[in-house]
């Protein structure tokens, strides 16, 4: 009988102990399932930096006392009418010179003898630190463009115009022999007054120091 009644007891702890574990389990699921779920935060990436924006001018900031020792791979901006020469470096103006043009400043320059200063994209092709009017740069005028418009109005021969074209290419004083005309220098001499045969003079303080700095194939863009 003892054994028996020691049975019994076991079996009723037995449920009980189940009983109180399902109730546990229930009682977790209940309590877990009124815990509100977070929202998942998603981490944004910033937004990528905006491109700076072109500058209007050919240079985005000034810098007239900029050391012109330190000045390198420069370009000149020349500005016809306004009788302005740019020096820029790396976007940066460091020098705002003065200059004067030839008898015919305005329009572009079409042929010899006509005193018109070029317009467009051209580069230094020569450097005459005793030149007749102090110092000088020569810019590669006529230019393949300016070659192929004049063989194309047959103002030039072919043999000229590869002339013209095997000087620049050689980075060299184009020939100034032909119908356009040649030996388009920037120079000294002062800036007074309208005085060149269509060269771009300065005064000869700015012509050393920008000659200085300036190399063969520095661009040079003559602006209207």
């Amino acid at each position: 009988m003892g054994a028996l009644r020691g049975k019994r007891w076991s079996f009723f702890l037995t449920l009980l102990c189940g009983g109180l574990f399902c109730v546990v389990l229930c009682s977790c699921s209940l309590f877990e399932s009124h815990i509100p779920s977070r929202p998942v935060t998603k981490i944004e990436q910033p937004p990528p930096p905006l491109a700076q924006p072109e500058c209007e001018l050919p240079y985005c900031s000034v810098d007239l006392d900029f050391p012109i020792a330190l000045t390198s791979k420069p370009k000149i901006y020349v500005l016809k009418e306004q009788r302005r020469l740019w020096l820029i470096q790396d976007k940066t103006l460091i020098r705002d010179y003065r200059v004067a043009l030839g008898p015919s400043p305005k329009g572009d320059k079409y042929f010899r003898g006509d005193g018109r200063t070029p317009e467009g994209e051209y580069f230094v092709c020569s450097k005459n630190a005793s030149s007749h009017y102090y110092k000088s740069l020569g810019i590669n005028y006529p230019n393949p463009h300016n070659a192929e418009t004049a063989l194309s109005c047959g103002m030039i021969s072919n043999n000229e115009y590869c002339s013209i074209k095997q000087a620049n290419d050689a980075m060299r004083l184009p020939p100034a022999n032909t119908a356009l005309g040649g030996q388009v220098m920037i120079h000294g001499g002062g800036c007074y007054m309208d005085w060149t045969l269509g060269c771009i003079a300065l005064q000869n303080s700015a012509m050393d120091e920008l000659f200085s700095v300036v190399q063969i194939g520095t661009p040079v863009y003559i602006m209207p």
